[in-house]
């Protein structure tokens, strides 16, 4: 018998998803406009998921986290960004720059770094790409050499979101050039190292509130204990992480179509044309209906990710991919769509649809490009890895 049987969410997380909903509603909607408009980091929601313990839900209890389940988390960043995704990116990248640790980290490393997220004392970036080593990762030119008990890294990664704001960074770097991607290692690094800088702020389409910028690495010095897992096998850690956070990608899609969508329904039934509301005509009601089924087909299989993702099944890979590659398009088709709804309205800043279109567009580009994800599908699908359910 399946686990579960009537694919409904636990009370548990129905009861999670209200909580998230009333902190959002209260204290991260409310400034998402001036955060977006302003491009500044969203203060008030970071002050208010860290207190109320969603800011990096995924740790777990034995280091001082909320424990919270892959579903849970995914529960958490689609509701923040249904309000904001600048926001949600909070969640989703101290996930992604902490998981590494998580999957391969020493229990020391753990316990020090882990807790550190829990309490609060600072976030966590992913550092793989770089300027010339995006979808092609194992191009990275950022080195690492051993020197005595330490390790030296140089290098410049670029596209770390929150970079600047995090503390601490997961770095992935070449350790040994003739072994392609058995000869990265991960590290982590702090940003008080001696050695580590930040660039300028990247101009954006979207996500104005979470900064991207370049991480430069010149001379840092680490202790070899900051190595996550033994040395060589910093890619294999990096592409297990992806598996897992692609998940909290779609999340943030499906939150921003659920956003888009309930504004486009408020706005249908409550603008007249022609004396009656927009959302008595055929045609809307059909965009409309397409728009909620696209959403709830996306929300469908993230869930699905999310189980896969909790109990590491084979076929994660393939879910994780298709989980963020279906709702990342949905989520820019559904946003599209809202500004359509809302006509004129919905072309100008002072509605927020114009600004979840805008956000949008990154879920098809970051942690692997949408094409990128149709290659994973497609080779899993090649060597049978595909549910069976």
């Amino acid at each position: 018998m399946s686990e579960y049987p009537l694919y409904a969410l636990s009370e548990e997380h129905q009861a999670v998803r209200a909580a998230v909903r009333a902190v959002c509603d209260a204290k991260v909607a409310p400034y998402a406009a001036a955060v977006d408009e302003e491009a500044r980091y969203p203060q008030e929601a970071h002050d208010a998921l860290l207190a109320a313990d969603f800011h990096a839900p995924h740790v777990p209890e034995e280091y001082g986290g909320a424990g919270a389940d892959a579903l849970a988390t995914v529960l958490v960043i689609e509701e923040v960004a249904r309000a904001c995704v600048s926001s949600s990116l909070i969640p989703a990248v101290n996930k992604l720059g902490s998981l590494p640790v998580q999957i391969a980290g020493s229990e020391e490393l753990k316990k020090k770094y882990l807790g550190a997220l829990a309490r609060g004392e600072g976030g966590f970036s992913y550092c793989l790409s770089e300027p010339e080593a995006g979808s092609d990762a194992v191009g990275m030119r950022t080195r690492a050499v051993r020197a005595g008990d330490d390790w030296v890294l140089d290098g410049v990664k670029r596209w770390i979101t929150n970079a600047g704001e995090s503390e601490f960074y997961t770095v992935l770097a070449v350790t040994d050039p003739d072994r392609r991607s058995r000869g990265i290692s991960a590290f982590v690094v702090e940003k008080s190292d001696p050695g580590v800088s930040f660039g300028a702020k990247e101009k954006k389409l979207g996500i104005k509130g979470s900064p991207t910028r370049e991480v430069y690495l010149d001379r840092v010095r680490i202790p070899a204990d900051r190595m996550i897992g033994p040395e060589g096998t910093g890619f294999e850690t990096a592409m297990r992480t992806l598996d897992h956070t692609r998940i909290t990608i779609a999340a943030q899609a499906v939150g921003v179509a659920q956003g888009a969508l309930d504004h486009a329904l408020d706005y249908a039934k409550e603008r007249t044309q022609f004396g009656r509301p927009i959302a008595d005509f055929q045609g809307l009601q059909f965009m409309l209906a397409d728009m909620g089924m696209k959403v709830e087909a996306a929300r469908q299989m993230t869930y699905a990710a999310a189980g896969r993702s909790e109990r590491d099944d084979d076929d994660l890979t393939f879910f994780g991919a298709a989980a963020k590659c279906f709702a990342s398009d949905v989520a820019m088709q559904v946003t599209v769509d809202a500004v359509q709804v809302l006509g004129g309205y919905g072309y100008t800043r002072d509605y927020p649809v114009e600004r979840m279109m805008r956000d949008a567009k990154i879920t098809q580009i970051y942690e692997g490009t949408n094409q990128v994800q149709r290659i994973v599908m497609a080779r899993q699908l090649l060597a049978g890895v595909q549910s069976k359910l």
